[in-house]
């Protein structure tokens, strides 16, 4: 038994050091997307400096229309809460920035989202309501926290200081990297793996300079 844990240990550890060792091999060959490449269904992106994007609304959701890449890349810098805010579904009042991945619609995809406040985290999450494609439908239902096989501590979020969030699906793991140091890894499970969809981005109740990287 003991024996078989470790064993699951070492594979786990080889796999993320692994996936990080081709992620960052092909940090390179990231390209940028532009403002008309992104479909933003709820808030707003304006120009910001250094051919980044800004973000002034309490809420941000947007994605790219090609659902071919799985991996992504987000460099943003925070400048603290937004000067009206909105709760979520659920009511509750969150701040965070984080991508989106297998984006089938409003209803089942999956988030990698780093929370901010009112406790700082890195969480992954699928949202699942098959049958139901709108939040208007679906609301804060459907949710489930994946829980990681390994986890990196996340750097202080100190306003006006770059990071990068960056997530690739490889076969059935996810691996999720803060400024190029290891911060969630693990199996997403068949639910997530059967969704279709692209990458994408989303804001809760902060202000934001973003980045978003996909291949080439």
């Amino acid at each position: 038994m003991i024996a078989r844990m470790l064993l699951a240990v070492v594979a786990t550890a080889a796999l993320a050091l692994a996936l990080g060792a081709r992620a960052r091999a092909g940090e390179g060959s990231l390209r940028s997307v532009a403002r008309g490449d992104l479909r933003v269904t709820l808030g707003e992106l304006v120009p910001g400096p250094e051919g980044m994007l800004r973000v002034e609304a309490p809420k941000l959701r947007a994605a790219l229309a090609d659902s071919r890449p799985q991996e992504a890349q987000l460099r943003f810098r925070y400048f603290g809460p937004t000067r009206q805010s909105a709760p979520l579904a659920s009511g509750e009042l969150r701040r965070q920035i984080g991508l989106k991945l297998r984006e089938q619609d409003g209803c089942n995809l999956v988030y990698v989202m780093w929370r901010i406040a009112p406790r700082p985290e890195l969480v992954v999450s699928l949202k699942r309501n098959p049958g139901m494609h709108s939040s208007a439908e679906c609301g804060a239902g459907g949710y489930r926290n994946l829980k990681p096989e390994r986890r990196g501590a996340l750097p202080e979020l100190v306003p006006g200081e770059e990071h990068r969030l960056s997530a690739r699906i490889d076969g059935e793991s996810l691996l999720v990297e803060v400024d190029g140091a290891l911060a969630w890894s693990g199996r997403l499970g068949a639910e997530a793996l059967e969704l279709e969809g692209p990458v994408g981005l989303r804001t809760d109740n902060g202000r934001f300079d973003i980045e978003l990287k996909v291949p080439r």
